[in-house]
């Protein structure tokens, strides 16, 4: 029998059974989907997070107080004791090295901001004007000027914030109350949206030391750095480093850490969740191929009498054993196709559910699910095509 007239005959033999044809195609298809909608969802968290630290800023260095040790957490917890302020001090020190471009000094908080008859609760960062360009924020109104900013009450609001207090567009120049103090309006921020866990449109943005008296606190919450060179990144970090310790009286009390770690830290374990779930996934390909296995069998022994007639007029053993494993090739790739059709879509629904998150798809993981469809379908037919190809004729004609 030529490979044509085998493929005819199994598609002939297949279309036969509808029913069962398709509910092993769907199997398969609903573990090549699995594959592929579970990728894109790791994948895309990993990309999801990795956009969202470069947002914040690049060549970045992040100063916390006091020193984080392998156990999570600070020694001197336990006796009750706290880390060691981060001082403004600390901060200007640091920015007088060279290897440093700007840094930022940061406090976090919440305060009642209240004007035009409107009161509501925000975040507010304590900074300089330097937060702007590091967390790669802009104005679409005012100019701040670093000096002028630091050293008087002027307040930058978030875009929602600036047209839910002022609808009418005119908030530059307006007069604000935050907390138990009064600001000028000199800079709105551009739309942004979500970043790092806060909406950039709702936050206040005043000066550092406004924000420490307003939060009655003299350390600082973080130092962000930007270094002048992506390739001086560790070299600035240690630097910092031993300034910091210097001015503490050699105490190492501080934690320097840099974006890149974290993101490096953060895109491992997605990675591995990304190859876990897809684990998952293709083992309900596994558990497809045992059906297919199983149908695939009972379909020999409701065809003893077809496989003794084709053994009767000489049909070799191989020639038998190559129709049914082309009916279990033929059944895996339509279910592989069905389901990376199944798993694009899906990936698709995720991408419009939550327009944030690239779910797309790693092209790894579009082949390996085809891939791994057909190898199991494969081997799953091997078994029964070979009992097929050991019946003895006269008894197969027998049960016919």
């Amino acid at each position: 029998m030529r490979a044509q007239d085998t493929l005819l005959f199994a598609v002939k033999t297949l279309r036969s059974y509808p029913t069962r044809s398709m509910l092993i195609m769907l199997a398969m298809a609903l573990g090549v989907a699995a594959v592929i909608v579970l990728t894109a969802l790791g994948d895309g968290a990993r990309r999801y997070v990795i956009n969202q630290f470069s947002s914040i800023g690049t060549n970045l260095i992040i100063v916390l107080p006091g020193r984080a040790e392998t156990a999570g957490g600070f020694p001197g917890a336990a006796l009750g004791q706290t880390p060691r302020d981060l001082t403004l001090d600390d901060a200007r020190w640091v920015g007088r090295l060279p290897q440093v471009r700007r840094y930022a000094p940061l406090n976090v908080g919440v305060a009642e901001l209240s004007a035009a008859g409107v009161l509501r609760e925000v975040t507010v960062l304590g900074s300089s004007a330097e937060i702007l360009p590091i967390r790669h924020m802009r104005l679409v109104q005012g100019n701040i000027i670093a000096g002028i900013f630091e050293n008087s009450a002027q307040i930058i609001l978030g875009d929602k914030l600036a047209q839910d207090f002022f609808p009418d567009g005119n908030a530059l120049g307006q007069r604000v109350r935050l907390g138990d103090r009064r600001f000028l309006v000199a800079g709105i921020l551009a739309m942004q949206g979500e970043s790092m866990g806060f909406n950039s449109d709702e936050i206040v943005i005043i000066p550092v030391q406004h924000a420490q008296a307003l939060f009655n606190t003299h350390s600082l919450f973080r130092l962000m750095v930007e270094a002048r060179h992506r390739s001086e990144i560790e070299a600035t970090k240690a630097a910092i480093h031993e300034t910091i310790v210097r001015r503490h009286n050699g105490e190492d009390d501080v934690t320097v850490i840099t974006q890149d770690a974290v993101l490096a830290t953060f895109d491992r374990i997605l990675h591995a969740l990304t190859l876990g779930v897809a684990g998952i996934a293709i083992i309900s390909l596994l558990v497809a191929g045992i059906l297919v296995m199983n149908v695939m069998l009972v379909a020999v022994s409701q065809r003893t009498g077809e496989i003794g007639l084709l053994k009767a007029i000489g049909t070799p053993a191989l020639t038998i054993r190559l129709v049914f494993l082309t009916e279990a090739i033929l059944l895996s790739v339509a279910g592989a196709i069905l389901g990376f059709a199944l798993g694009q879509a899906g990936s698709l629904l995720l991408r419009i559910a939550y327009p944030q998150l690239p779910a797309w798809p790693p092209i790894w993981a579009n082949f390996a699910g085809i891939a791994v469809a057909i190898l199991v379908g494969t081997l799953a037919g091997l078994l029964p095509a070979a009992r097929a190809a050991r019946l003895d004729p006269v008894q197969a004609l027998n049960k016919r």
